[in-house]
């Protein structure tokens, strides 16, 4: 990790950052608007792309400091840390579960992982959490017609006789709680309450973030 001074966000998944008095660019591994963490003169740390790698970002935006914490911003963290939590047995909902297939076809989508226990499946998508306000997580931050699809392909697991969840993975330390964010997204939200009413499972965990790891933490009450 190499600290740095965030500038500007020219788009989605490009920031300028500037360290050592240099400004350079920074690839967002991350589609929210993030607008509340990516301030100009934020504190953030990144983590340099292999040398030769055919990139016009030389970096990964991976944290930003918000209200004296860090915050991971990489949306691609979620997957594996469910899937190293499971593995490691440190996640109780998921319990004597194996981790047999990653990016796997469900209906018309792909959900993160397949876990499998005695011949019984689950299929699990992922959700990256940023945002925080009074201790309540809220997703998403911006609308996702692809979550609700995830969210249907769940459900439709479900109806054919599997387990299917969804987990939130809040990748900072300090919610109590996660909500989903009706102002965002009216339309995930109405699709995750009817998932979930169909026994589609919705779970939180919030995380401890420092700069050397990240580690699912405490699982938090999702609020509907």
């Amino acid at each position: 990790m190499e600290q740095a001074v965030f500038v500007d966000r020219p788009n989605r998944f490009a920031s300028v950052v500037e360290r050592l008095g240099n400004r350079t660019l920074a690839h967002v591994p991350n589609s929210g608007r993030m607008s509340e963490l990516l301030v100009p003169g934020a504190t953030v740390y990144v983590t340099p792309v292999s040398a030769g790698a055919a990139r016009k970002t030389r970096y990964d935006l991976i944290l930003v400091e918000h209200d004296s914490r860090l915050v991971s911003v990489d949306s691609r963290l979620p997957p594996r840390l469910v899937a190293e939590t499971v593995e490691l047995g440190r996640m109780p909902e998921f319990e004597g579960y194996d981790v047999v297939d990653r990016e796997v076809r469900l209906g018309n989508s792909r959900v993160d992982l397949l876990l499998s226990r005695e011949g019984s499946v689950n299929y699990v998508e992922t959700k990256s959490v940023n945002k925080v306000e009074d201790r309540t997580a809220l997703f998403p931050d911006a609308a996702t017609a692809r979550g609700a699809k995830h969210l249907r392909s769940l459900l439709a697991a479900v109806k054919s006789g599997h387990r299917a969840a969804v987990v939130f993975v809040i990748q900072r330390e300090d919610a109590e709680r996660l909500k989903p964010d009706e102002h965002s997204d009216p339309v995930f939200c109405e699709t995750l309450r009817t998932a979930v009413e169909g026994g589609t499972e919705a779970l939180a965990y919030n995380c401890t973030v420092t700069c050397g790891e990240i580690a699912i933490a405490n699982r938090v009450p999702v609020v509907l």
